[in-house]
This record gives structure tokens, sequence and C-alpha cells, in this order.
């Protein structure tokens, strides 16, 4: 298999749609055993069977809400199960509400923060025990706000540089296992989650969606969205036996649109 890939196992959060699917599916389709989850069991049982069609590893499903700390321990203790170990792990999870300072309450705050921080924490705290043995590799999908804010997601600019602080600290802690953590922090990619945010943008600026899109893609260099395929490429480059000694680093992936050095 491609890339030292052959037996081994992944877990993949919020692995049911967008990015996250797109990474599960590229890591099946070179040979690992992927355990997929979301909230969603029908979903999950539809995902399983569309990856199952090109993938060479196995695909296996469980459903997590990632904000509950029992949930996180069953569905870890399911991939231990289902493969023996878990070699590789995704921290992924959907965003937040948008809206300023000003719009969030205390319950906004904390469901960011056990959604967007704390189910990272907790997911790489089950993980670590299995992955200290053999080693392994850890990405942490955050966002391109943790380079530049983004005005209106004041949730997520805060939790998601968040996860910055922990992986820098955790890839120094288990450099000594061979277990190598980085963030991957995605610019603008054609997912649900973005089509959901032009929706509120064109609501509160009073434009349409379509409207909005093309103004969107007049700050990206490239000038287009990228694909969940093409994000899959890198995060699969951080898992593989490719990469050998990055770690504890931050990878923007946003077809240019920053400025910032």
């Amino acid at each position: 298999m491609k890339d030292g890939f052959q037996g081994k196992n992944a877990l993949i959060i919020a692995s049911s749609q967008g990015l996250g699917k797109a990474i599960a599916n590229k890591l099946a389709e070179q040979g690992v055993n992927v355990m997929i989850s979301s909230r969603e069991q029908e979903k999950l049982h539809n995902v399983k069977k569309e990856l199952e069609l090109t993938s060479i590893g196995r695909i296996e499903y469980k459903a997590c809400n990632i904000k509950d700390k029992n949930e996180i321990q069953d569905l870890v203790a399911a991939t231990i199960s289902e493969f023996g170990s878990i070699d590789l792990l995704v921290n992924n999870a959907g965003g937040p509400p948008a809206g300023t300072f000003e719009e969030m309450t205390d319950e906004d705050w904390q469901h960011a923060f056990e959604l967007n921080l704390l189910s990272y924490i907790r997911i790489t705290r089950e993980v670590l025990p299995y992955m200290k043995k053999n080693g392994g590799k850890i990405v942490n999908i955050a966002s391109s706000s943790v380079k530049e804010p983004i005005p209106g997601l004041i949730l997520s600019n805060t939790f998601r540089t968040g996860i910055v602080g922990l992986t820098k600290t955790l890839a120094r802690e288990f450099a000594p296992y061979n277990i190598l953590i980085n963030t991957v922090a995605p610019g603008r990619f054609a997912t649900e989650r973005l089509a959901f945010l032009e929706e509120i943008a064109a609501k509160k600026q009073g434009m349409t969606k379509i409207e909005v899109e093309e103004t969107m893609k007049q700050t990206i260099p490239l000038g287009r969205y990228g694909e969940p395929e093409e994000f899959a490429n890198y995060v699969s480059f951080l898992l593989s036996d490719t990469n050998s000694y990055m770690t504890g680093q931050t990878l923007l992936i946003d077809g240019g649109m920053l400025k910032s050095i």
C-alpha cells in the first residue's frame, strides 16, 4: 500500500460529511482500516456503504456525541475492539454558531468549548495509551482563523486557536513515544459548513448566496474554493509514513487567501 498505510487503523471524528468524510475516504482507498463517527447513525450507515465502493481497508462506524465523555470512551473502546489498535487519529468537529461577541450567551460559549476544544482533549486522552505502545500520528483540524480571526466567528476564533496551543504542547510531550501531532487549518472549502455560513452572511448583508460566494472567491488568489479531496491529500501526508519528522506544526491550506506571514 502507498506510504506505509497497510495494516494501519484510524479513528476519524466528524466523518459523515465534509472534510472528515473526504479524509476517511482517502485513507480507506490506501488500505487503512477506518472507524468513522458522527452523531447520526443512519447517515454513518450510508457513508460506510458509499466508501466501501472504493475502499481497500475496512470501514466501520459508531455514532458518538463528542460533547459526551462517556460516548467518547465507548467510541475508542469500539475502535480497539474492531481493529485492535489505533495508529492514526483525526480530531474534527463541526463549527460553533456564527455571531459577534455581544450576541453570544454563556451557553453558546460553553457549547463551543465542549465541541471545539474539550472534545479534542478528551479523545486524545483516550487514544494516547494505545499510541504510546507503538507510536502514532494525530491531526487536529482547526481553521484558518488560527492565523487570522474571521469576522462574525468569535467562538471559532477563540477555541480553534486553543487547538494550536494544545497541539504544540502535546507534540513535545509525546515525541519520545514517536507520536507526531500536527494541526491543519483549512481556509474555504466547498463543504456543507461553508454553504451554511454563506447563507447567514447573505441574510445579514442583504445579498444572495451566489453573490456572497462570488465575493468570497475574489479574496482567494486561486479564485475558487478548495475541494474536500484536496484537503484530504494534505492530511493523508501528515498521517503517512512519509511524514517522519514534522510535528507540532500548523499547516495552513487556503489557496493563498490569508495575507499574514
